[in-house]
Order: structure tokens, then C-alpha cells, then sequence
């Protein structure tokens, strides 16, 4: 199949799997050329071993597995599958949600390579994976505090380390104070405007007169 499939062809096999999978899948769409699916988290395994299997799909290679998270929601938490049809030439991606206390069933019988994928999620989101053969911290350190990627940890964390050169050892320390993301979504290369956002240095040249323009400088460069 080319790519990107042509759109017809993604709406008819969305709608054909929704059609097909038993309640396992219930939603789909497409966007960038790519199927996007939406089920009950408690039927994850089955949906995934029925994109997998189905003759007509042989989605076979789990590309990605990760989170995202929405604090605003009860179920905070999406976690999402990203899947390749090698012998089809499509990908599509799969999403449940979840929240902080209720564990979605691990897929690595379904697909062994999600293993360290269901991991990363944990350690990073702290999203729950029942049945998982070894589920424990796999990026961050021994008795870290905290999942790092949720929106309301703190950008500094609770702990610094440092090297204390009277006792010469690495101390840890709580952080003494706690910095917050602050989501501003603002590209710096699309122009910032005075008191939202810090300028570039250099920024400032842009709204000069050509009169006061440093020597050798022209306005805006």
C-alpha cells in the first residue's frame, strides 16, 4: 500500500474494526494519515490481539507504548499504543485511560517488547500495569520520589544532590525551594512579548530606529 493510504481506504478499515472487534476497539479516527483508536482499558489485551492477528490488518510490531496525562480528568491518564503493519505498510495507535489507582493489564504477552515500554510508563507517570513480569523504576534512580513526567510534578523535584566536601561524599537534600511548570506554550522564534515572556538577547535590535541601531547593525539584524 502506498503512503500515505488514500483517506477512503483508512475510514473504511477504521469503521470496519470498530464493526468487528466486538466492543474491544469502540471508536476511531484519522488523522495525519495515520487510524486512531479509542477503547475500554479493560479490554486492552484483546483489542491489541485482534489488530495484531486479524489477516487483514497484521499489526504485528508494537512501535511505542506511552502516557500522557491530563490532571483536569478523572482519568487522568492516557496511556497509548503505537502500532506498525509491516506486510500492510500502515501504523495506527490505540488509547485507553486510566487513573492514578486503577492498573490497565500489561500486553507483553501480546507483545514481548512492551516489557521495558510498560516500565518507563510507571516510573515516569505511574500508571499501574497488572500482570507485568518485573514492574519497577527502569530511568530513575533507587528510592526516587515522585513521577517526573506527570504535569504536576515540579520542574526541580524534591531532591538535589551535591558533593559535600567536608564529609566528601554525594549528600541528598530536599529541595529548599519548589519551581512549577509553567505552560506557556509560546515559541521563542515567533516573537515574545515584553513581560509574558523573556527575549532572545539580541531581540531587542528588532524594534530599534534605524538612528539608534548599534554601529554597524542594521535594524533586525
Amino acid at each position: 500500500m502506498s503512503w500515505p493510504p488514500p483517506l477512503a481506504i483508512l475510514e473504511k478499515l477504521g469503521s470496519s474494526v470498530v464493526a468487528k472487534s466486538k466492543g474491544a476497539i469502540t471508536a476511531y479516527e484519522v488523522m495525519y494519515g495515520e487510524l486512531n483508536f479509542t477503547g475500554p482499558a479493560v479490554r486492552i489485551v484483546e483489542a491489541l490481539t485482534y489488530l495484531r492477528d486479524h489477516k487483514d490488518l497484521g499489526f504485528h510490531q508494537l512501535i511505542d507504548l506511552c502516557g500522557a496525562d491530563y490532571p483536569e480528568r478523572p482519568l487522568r491518564f492516557d496511556v497509548v499504543y503505537h502500532l506498525l503493519s509491516m506486510t500492510k505498510n500502515l501504523r495506527c495507535r490505540i488509547k485507553v485511560q486510566t487513573d492514578e489507582d486503577t492498573a490497565v493489564a500489561s500486553v507483553t504477552a501480546v507483545y514481548p517488547g512492551a516489557d521495558w515500554y510498560e516500565r518507563e510508563a510507571f516510573d515516569m507517570y505511574g500508571i499501574f500495569f497488572d500482570g507485568h513480569p518485573d514492574l519497577r523504576r527502569i530511568l530513575t534512580d533507587y528510592g526516587f520520589h515522585g513521577h517526573p513526567l506527570r504535569k504536576d510534578f515540579p520542574m526541580t523535584g524534591y531532591v538535589e544532590v551535591r558533593y559535600d566536601d567536608e564529609l566528601k561524599r554525594v549528600v541528598y537534600e530536599p529541595v529548599k525551594s519548589v519551581e512549577w511548570r509553567n505552560w506557556d506554550f509560546l515559541s521563542p522564534w515567533e516573537g515574545a512579548e515584553p513581560g509574558y515572556s523573556p527575549m532572545i538577547p539580541g531581540d531587542e535590535r528588532a524594534a530599534l530606529p534605524a538612528a539608534q541601531a548599534p554601529a554597524g547593525k542594521e535594524p533586525g539584524k
